[in-house]
């Protein structure tokens, strides 16, 4: 019997995972239409008081996304308000969805990486992961990737597609 050898681990390729780098932290969006009247309407006075009595502390080194479920129309100075009251406990605070707060995460995080170990490699660009990592990242990812790799490929080594080789 032939023995069976993987030669995609006996290759050159690097992969490169985003996932790898997905921050640790409970996400939790909050949906300002709560406090709203009939879930549309801000009445400043009843929207200040709501803020007054909501318990803050819960969202304790939480990575918060603040929205708006409804079509309601929402001054700019609402979103902020709620943002004094997460600041002195969120680790992070972000208008828009989850997957806009997984942006900013990533906005963070891929610039300073060391990129340095993919100088002229080939590079898979991880395509399938377990945690929600936002198609953004990939973006971000692949600038910094083409500027090193000698080439660039997204997915799984078995059924990789190119995306990037730098020209000889």
């Amino acid at each position: 019997m032939d023995e069976i050898i993987n030669k995609v681990a006996n290759s050159a390729l690097e992969v490169f995972d985003l996932e790898d780098y997905y921050p640790s932290g409970i996400r939790t969006q909050i949906d300002i239409s709560q406090w709203l009247y009939e879930g549309f309407l801000l009445k400043e006075k009843d929207f200040r008081e709501a803020l007054k009595n909501h318990n803050w502390q819960q969202y304790e080194n939480h990575l918060v996304a603040i929205n708006c479920s409804t079509d309601a129309i929402i001054p700019a100075w609402a979103t902020i308000l709620v943002t004094v009251y997460l600041a002195p406990f969120a680790k992070k605070v972000v208008l828009g969805t989850l997957t806009d707060l997984d942006t900013a995460l990533y906005q963070e995080i891929i610039p300073n990486l060391d990129y340095s170990q993919y100088q002229d490699k080939p590079i898979i660009l991880k395509g399938c992961s377990k945690k929600p990592v936002p198609e953004s990242a990939y973006i971000m990812a692949i600038q910094k990737l083409q500027t090193v790799a000698k080439s660039v490929m997204y997915g799984e080594a078995c059924s990789a597609v190119p995306l990037f080789k730098r020209a000889k």
